[in-house]
């Protein structure tokens, strides 16, 4: 397995902390790096999907131009929310990134697209294909609002969210 790259001209969420403060607001959970860009920034969208990933996939099959998708999984493990073919989707379709709220699975093949992932962990079991969930809602967790249209800004330190 490659190991993931870094952005060299992305600001580190700790020096962007340092220089704006208060005006970020910081996410506490302590999601893991999957994809093979840990540094990765860009216009929030937003999903709302538990344990059925159909809405967040019909998202990522459409024009990212640079935007992160933010899943709320409601922090559930008990499915995988993205899997390799999902994560090549948002590649082909120029998403910087994905933040999940939940579960991936096929994670060594995630590791080797260049698209940042982060999310709670793993499990092998699929998701439910229903089409059930709320796309560009606010969504709120680990103390933090994600608003559609504010930018995230994420790296091996974690996620900050500005706007």
């Amino acid at each position: 397995m490659t190991e993931p790259t870094v952005e060299p001209t992305v600001e580190s969420t700790a020096d962007l902390y340092d220089r704006l403060g208060d005006a970020l607001q910081s996410l506490p959970l302590q999601l893991r790096d999957f994809g093979g860009k840990v540094a990765f920034s860009g216009p929030i969208r937003t999903v709302r999907c538990l344990e059925d990933n159909s809405l967040m996939r019909s998202i990522l099959e459409t024009p990212g131009e640079g935007a992160v998708l933010v899943v709320d999984g409601e922090g559930s493990l008990n499915t995988a929310l993205m899997g390799d073919m999902i994560a090549e989707l948002a590649v082909q379709n120029g998403w910087a990134g994905v933040v999940i709220h939940g579960a991936v699975r096929d994670s060594a093949a995630i590791g080797m697209l260049p698209l940042g992932v982060k999310a709670l962990g793993t499990n092998p079991r699929k998701s439910g294909k229903t089409g059930a969930g709320e796309a560009d809602a606010v969504l709120e967790f680990g103390g933090v609002t994600f608003r559609p249209g504010a930018i995230l800004h994420a790296d091996q330190d974690g996620v900050l969210v500005e706007g």
